[in-house]
């Protein structure tokens, strides 16, 4: 059984009785001694007034010019206190030069809402990139055109016509190199050239894994020897599924080098000389095509204090778009350990013989479990209240699009966790290098706060399209919620992705009462304590979702995954269709949870699985009244380590029983 504890408020319940609340108050007579509500409404337009200082009314004759300034007007009219402020967007693409950050100054108050929300009709995009025109050919052989864009920033993505391009890039087959502790020797001759590249510490490896996939820029290339940038190369080479000990057959490449343009759609950006080049598809007039180079890394940063939370904030019907993350081109690189979680600097518990000794994991490892670092949002939520996103769109961003209450690491404000009744509904999620919403950290504060305040919780994930999206970071899930108190994620659509279609829980149960037997014979409580208290993990609901197409380039992942210990949760009445490898996994620690009258359609691999090898305390899972096409189910057994698994129906895919009809149908997004 579970621990006992008081359940929280469900975040969908919350919306439903607000939204009841609503609908009552309107049916009421109006009585006269009730002053009418005052809405203030600034209207800003990229075109924006003919006031050079933007100094215009903010009316929709006279619009702003400007995010900034219709920002600065709302922070006034906020602090008047006398009435909801809505900033309104008309057409067009607003580039930012910096991000905009909200705080508890730009937030609702005395009972009074902000609003920042497309005009009716309005197709408004926040950018963080700055357009490329003005294309020459550079060399009629090869096809390939520049562009002159300044120099004095760089990036890891470009945009053309809506789509991320490849960064140059040359595969390596594994026999070509021979990897060691300082980087790689070359064994393939025709590989001599790269000694003679110029701009060698731009130059990165890649390897594509089982559950990683790992960045690290070269430090310098000499004959066949390769030596590879620090920390990146020590942090990449330390754990498990790592470069020189995968858990299946690596993919090698390298990236960024001019050298290596030569495929149509790959480009490459000369910072010291400021130019970018561009190699176009058969037919694309580069002079005709959309063609975006980020400048930003985040857009919107949401969150004040713990003391003075942003609060009562609502974002609508925009598009955000056009940002870079430059993390992975640092000397760290991204030494990725899975669902955007990756180790950074210098490690002080790594020994002199890691690369043999931590191939596959060792003691010393298990010290930087509590230090790593996560991915951030290119829109970011953390001490904050009463947040919603609402039919807005998140595409061609350079890394995860939606960050709520991540470690402080992952935002820019510094401060980290501290979502409270946040809800994100009606929202497409597409094109970019990262997944599409992470919820929650990693680190301690994450499961066991220091400060009850850090706690996330009652958050709404809804009516979502999340497609094609974790283009660069392969590992990372279409959502992905690691330690929230009151999570619901319910009839989004989930598809065409890399790896997991949604990931729930952390921390492998290790961080659960009473710890995990794994973990100490690993030695992880050599250096953090056996808690003796559950985590903020509960109350999580998986509802209604459609989630089809995943897992197509990653493995050890399904349509919905899990991690340790999260009482009172559900996975129910969900459809799983053409997952590359599980339907539902289980893995390390997973407890508590129940999965029920759930579809699977054609599953590569077993419908349901549970990771409960090596002393892991996988179990009390309960799974009744499943469908499925594809028997297969293993690690659980009906009676044993306090499961019930029972009433599961096996079906042909050409006579669908009634239910798993039923089931079908009401999957994914509503009307």
């Amino acid at each position: 059984m579970p621990p006992p504890h008081a359940p929280s408020v469900r975040a969908s319940a919350a919306v439903a009785a607000t939204l009841a609340a609503g609908l009552l108050a309107a049916a009421l007579p109006f009585s006269p001694a009730q002053a009418a509500p005052t809405e203030h409404v600034l209207v800003v337009a990229p075109t924006g007034t003919a006031h050079a200082a933007d100094d215009g009314p903010g009316t929709a004759e006279e619009p702003l010019r400007t995010l900034a300034e219709a920002q600065q007007r709302a922070q006034d009219l906020i602090a008047r206190g006398d009435g909801d402020v809505s900033v309104k967007l008309m057409d067009g693409t607003y580039r930012l030069s910096e991000p905009l950050r909200f705080d508890a100054d730009d937030s609702g108050r005395d009972g009074h809402t902000v609003s920042w929300q497309a005009m009716p009709g309005a197709d408004p995009v926040v950018s963080g990139a700055e357009p490329v025109t003005d294309w020459e050919l550079d060399d009629p052989a090869t096809g390939i055109y520049r562009s002159d864009v300044g120099t004095g920033f760089d990036s890891r993505q470009l945009y053309v016509d809506g789509q991320p391009a490849q960064r140059a890039r040359t595969e390596l087959a594994d026999s070509d190199i021979t990897l060691n502790p300082d980087g790689f020797t070359l064994n393939n001759p025709n590989l001599g050239y790269l000694a003679t590249l110029p701009d060698q510490q731009r130059i990165e490896f890649q390897g594509m894994l089982s559950f990683t996939n790992r960045f690290a820029p070269v430090q310098s290339i000499s004959g066949s020897t390769v030596t590879m940038q620090q920390p990146a190369w020590d942090n990449n080479t330390y754990g498990y599924d790592t470069l020189q000990s995968p858990f299946r057959n690596p993919t090698y490449s390298l990236l960024n080098s001019k050298r290596f343009l030569d495929e149509p759609g790959e480009w490459y950006l000369d910072t010291t000389a400021g130019t970018l080049y561009y190699k176009p598809f058969d037919g694309q007039d580069i002079n005709e095509a959309q063609v975006e180079l980020p400048r930003l890394e985040t857009l919107l940063e949401v969150g004040g204090t713990y003391d003075e939370p942003a609060r009562d904030l609502a974002f609508e019907g925009m598009t955000f778009a056009g940002t870079t993350w430059l993390h992975p081109s640092s000397p760290n690189g991204y030494a990725n350990q899975q669902t955007g979680a990756f180790i950074t600097g210098e490690q002080q518990h790594r020994p002199s013989d890691a690369f043999t000794s931590c191939a596959v994991g060792c003691k010393g490892f298990e010290g930087a479990r509590n230090n790593w670092a996560q991915a951030p949002g290119a829109v970011q939520v953390s001490a904050a209240t009463g947040i919603s996103f609402a039919n807005n769109s998140f595409v061609n961003l350079g890394s995860v699009g939606l960050g709520i209450g991540n470690d402080a690491n992952a935002h820019a404000s510094g401060v980290g966790l501290g979502a409270q009744n946040v809800s994100v509904v009606g929202n497409t999620f597409t094109a970019s290098a990262g997944g599409g919403i992470v919820v929650g950290g990693v680190r301690p504060d994450a499961h066991h706060p220091s400060d009850p305040r850090m706690t996330n919780s009652d958050i709404l994930i809804s009516d979502n399209e999340i497609y094609s999206t974790a283009l660069e970071y392969l590992d990372q899930d279409g959502i992905f919620a690691s330690y929230v108190s009151g999570l619901s994620i319910e009839h989004n659509s989930v598809y065409d992705l890399p790896y997991s279609g949604i990931g729930v829980g952390y921390g492998w149960g290790a961080n659960d009462p009473g710890g995990s037997p794994e973990y100490i014979n690993r030695g992880l409580y050599d250096f953090q304590p056996i808690y003796d208290t559950p985590t903020t993990l509960r109350d999580v609901h998986v509802v209604g979702n459609h989630v089809s197409d995943v897992v197509q380039t990653m493995f050890d992942a399904g349509c919905v995954y899990s991690l340790s210990a999260m009482p009172e949760s559900t996975i129910e009445e969900n459809l799983c269709e053409n997952s590359g490898q599980l339907g539902l996994y289980f893995d390390e620690g997973s407890r508590y949870l129940t999965a029920s009258t759930n579809v699977f359609l054609n599953t590569a691999g077993q419908w349901a699985h549970a990771n409960n090898q090596n002393g892991n305390r996988t179990g009390n899972l309960t799974l009744t009244g499943n469908y499925t096409t594809n028997p297969a189910i293993t690690g659980l057994t009906n009676g044993d380590r306090g499961n019930v698994v029972q009433g599961t129906v096996t079906f042909n895919p050409g006579n669908v029983p009634a239910e798993a009809s039923r089931v079908i149908s009401d999957a994914g997004p509503r009307e």
